[in-house]
């Protein structure tokens, strides 16, 4: 059985200083441009039946820096969607809205965790079958992957708090015995 790879995009403005980023479809910082082309060198060698990808620019261009061919893009890789809160930094949504978290709450006019948690469940459904035929790759965002790696070991998608993930990192999911899913690497820095 194959792995599913993340690949969480490049640093780009909005990640380096800590804001919400999800439909606002920014570019890749020069420090991303090199993270990215580091997450190819570490990916060297390995092929995959399928790599899919966000449609946001960041995600698209990570990959092609990486020297991934994105098979497929797929909204369901999308960022959360942060709704009234996109480009706003936690400390700032607090001070309205004290305890808030991203984890249970989720966003007005954005979504709810069940709502990414839905998504995230659809895509790992959709690349299993895939793992027979070897590795497929997923390049996309932040907390959209962190919810990727709750949901492949059952956990809700609220657990996902509890799994950082830098920019341009790489992460593994796949299975012990061929049988159990498990979190083989996470958060390996590139």
């Amino acid at each position: 059985m194959g792995e599913i790879v993340l690949v969480r995009h490049g640093q780009t403005e909005w990640s380096a200083n800590g804001r919400h980023t999800s439909y606002t479809d920014l570019d890749l910082t020069e420090a991303g441009v090199g993270q990215a082309r580091a997450a190819g060198e570490r990916l060297r060698g390995r092929t995959f039946v399928a790599v899919l990808s966000s449609p946001r620019k960041r995600a698209l261009r990570t990959a092609e820096l990486a020297g991934l061919d994105v098979t497929e893009t797929t909204e369901d890789l999308a960022e959360w969607n942060y709704g009234d809160y996109e480009g706003i930094r936690t400390r700032e949504i607090r001070e309205t809205r004290p305890g808030w978290s991203l984890w249970t709450d989720g966003c007005p006019g954005g979504e709810s965790p069940e709502q990414v948690a839905e998504r995230v469940d659809r895509v790992l459904g959709y690349a299993r079958p895939m793992l027979a035929d070897g590795d497929v790759a997923f390049v996309a965002h932040g907390h959209l992957l962190r919810v990727c790696g709750a949901r492949w070991v059952g956990l809700p998608p609220a657990d996902g708090r509890h799994l950082t993930l830098d920019t341009a990192t790489l992460s593994a999911l796949g299975f012990e015995h061929e049988v159990d899913p498990v979190i083989d690497r996470w958060n390996a820095p590139c």
